[in-house]
């Protein structure tokens, strides 16, 4: 069920020091000043960042909003982070309210590829500089592009799903997939990926394939049909950790939790209980800051006039444009590592361990908790 929160804004003017983010280069003098001593701030230091809800994945809501905080800080620059909920009108007005208040560089998360693409548009219109996070908005028309290797991403699920102890060594192996929203690129990248892998698995075979939407009720009224139709089924393959908590309900309520290889992804706090608990074979662990830290100094290089160049391109799928792009590499969360996002802050022990069974649980695969 979605979170019924309400839209989260907050403007900050935050202080601190900017530093260069190793691989991000720029064209011209990164230490222009006026003077010709000390560097002088650029004329605008306003960031508009556009989160897309608060209920398909735990990110939007704690990880990256904490992060971004952070590097806005660092870089010295003005932030309003605005999340629309789930609703692309609520976003649309969002984009026009930052433009109006005269933000120079804009991050966008869209609901889907064509109200983001209508955004950008607006932006370009008002000579705002756009950058896609986290998903390519296709036929937009962004400068930059920041994001995990997505491909890699599904590539990598596929993979270890492959390897989950319930499968591995196994001549035949039924599976089906729960995949993301078909609005967003992202799962389709993810899709690509894990296809790419399972599709080439001697003796595996895929029985059905659906979106689950990101949506935790979709995903477990389709994963219940499966079941019913398909009482076989070794492996689940579900694109996020909300959709494989969906999958492992219902895998309880036929006692085959645990019996069942589910994948998932984000790393999430239910993920990793899931993970601990060997009801989920694994997660995807994507640091914010691989996202998050390069797009702020990046926006903070655009606003000081200068043009960096990023280390690769995507093909946007609909355009056929090769946007520049910044791409992180994901890692895989197993039992072995389960203790990783913890360790990193990017989750807290409390919001893993909030009973006395978890922080047993907790204890016993290396998280400490409080």
């Amino acid at each position: 069920m979605k979170a019924n929160l309400h839209v989260l804004r907050t403007a900050l003017a935050l202080t601190g020091v900017a530093a260069a983010m190793a691989g991000l280069t720029a064209c011209g003098n990164n230490n222009a000043s006026s003077s010709g001593g000390s560097s002088a701030p650029p004329a605008n230091t306003k960031v508009g960042i556009l989160l897309p809800d608060t209920a398909t994945s735990p990110r939007w809501v704690s990880a990256d909003p904490t992060e971004l905080r952070k590097q806005c800080a660092a870089n010295k620059l003005t932030c309003y982070i605005d999340n629309a909920n789930g609703s692309a009108t609520t976003q649309q007005s969002q984009a026009q309210a930052l433009i109006n208040s005269g933000v120079g560089v804009l991050l966008v998360v869209n609901l889907d590829s064509g109200s983001g693409k209508a955004i950008e548009a607006l932006a370009q219109q008002h000579n705002v500089v756009t950058i896609d996070y986290d998903r390519l908005t296709a036929g937009g028309t962004a400068s930059y592009y920041v994001s995990y290797d997505n491909v890699k991403v599904g590539e990598d699920q596929g993979t270890a799903l492959t390897q989950a102890s319930e499968v591995k060594g196994k001549p035949a192996v039924n599976y089906v997939e729960i995949d993301g929203a078909p609005t967003d690129n992202n799962a389709a990248q993810f899709a690509q990926g894990y296809n790419s892998v399972l599709s080439k698995q001697p003796g595996w075979t895929k029985l059905a394939d659906q979106t689950g939407n990101w949506d935790a009720a979709t995903a477990q009224t389709v994963f219940t049909t499966m079941l019913g139709q398909h009482p076989n089924i070794n492996a689940v393959m579900v694109a996020n950790d909300t959709m494989a908590q969906s999958v492992i309900n219902v895998l309880k309520a036929q006692g085959l939790a645990g019996k069942v290889a589910v994948s998932g992804q984000d790393a999430s706090a239910g993920g990793l209980d899931n993970v601990m608990a060997g009801t989920q074979a694994f997660s995807i662990y994507k640091p914010v800051a691989g996202e998050a830290d390069v797009a702020i100094k990046l926006a903070g290089q655009i606003l000081a006039g200068q043009k960096p160049t990023a280390p690769t391109t995507v093909k946007d799928p609909t355009s056929g444009r090769e946007v520049p792009a910044y791409l992180a590499s994901p890692t895989v969360i197993t039992k072995a590592n389960v203790a990783l996002p913890v360790t990193d802050g990017y989750v807290t022990a409390a919001a893993v361990c909030p009973t006395a069974a978890l922080q047993q649980l907790c204890s016993a695969n290396g998280i400490k908790t409080p």
